[in-house]
């Protein structure tokens, strides 16, 4: 029997999810969640073999949920639930740890599918955004993903409102370091001051990552 815990912050759709997850003899459902803190509690009780997640919460993003569930329960394998189904929700839920991307404009019966694939140890995006990147196979990719691991680190940390003193202190760099992955990172940002980051970094629900 596989082990699910769902997260999303609609009991209606939870519900629907639910009963339709539960129809399959092989799967159930322990533990439902309306928020990232219930679905800590959840993962860290239960260490399910799946969590279906919701990016939009009422305490957050779920985009650094899932590098948190996923160091609660390293073995717990994540699939993205969401209405976001474009760039650079998808990458970067993929990046931070998530092993499927549903989005909830398909048939409910692809979470189904996705749920088993990923158990098998797959990699499942749902038909439309399998459709849209097949489509757009030469489409531009979003500026973020062109920043070292480093230079996300200080970007982050900039855009969540440290000063270049402070991110060289938590990051125990020189500050003269961070200045140059500060100018190297708005330079492929296209981004002009550290308000412009701020900005780049909610549009991208990245800011609780930072914090």
């Amino acid at each position: 029997m596989c082990s699910i815990v769902l997260v999303d912050d609609h009991a209606i759709v939870r519900e629907g999810f639910k009963r339709l997850i539960e129809l399959e003899p092989d799967l159930d459902v322990v533990a439902e969640c309306r928020s990232a803190d219930d679905a800590v509690e959840a993962v860290s009780h239960w260490c399910p073999d799946l969590v279906a997640l919701d990016l939009s919460l009422p305490d957050g993003s779920g985009l650094p949920l899932i590098e948190h569930l996923l160091s609660v329960a390293p073995a717990t394998r994540i699939v993205v639930l969401s209405m976001h189904d474009g760039e650079p929700y998808v990458s970067e839920a993929l990046r931070r740890g998530a092993s499927g991307y549903v989005s909830k404009g398909v048939a409910p019966e692809e979470l189904v599918v996705g749920l088993r694939a990923v158990m098998q140890g797959e990699c499942f995006l749902s038909s439309d955004l399998r459709r849209r990147r097949s489509e757009r196979p030469n489409a531009t990719r979003d500026p973020v993903n062109r920043l070292t691991a480093r230079e996300r680190e200080v970007f982050l940390l900039l855009a969540g409102g440290r000063t270049p003193k402070q991110v060289a202190a938590e990051l125990g760099i020189g500050q003269k370091t961070i200045y140059i992955h500060r100018a190297s990172l708005m330079g492929k940002l296209g981004a002009g001051s550290e308000l412009d980051l701020y900005r780049m970094a909610s549009e991208r629900g990245l800011l609780s990552a930072s914090s």
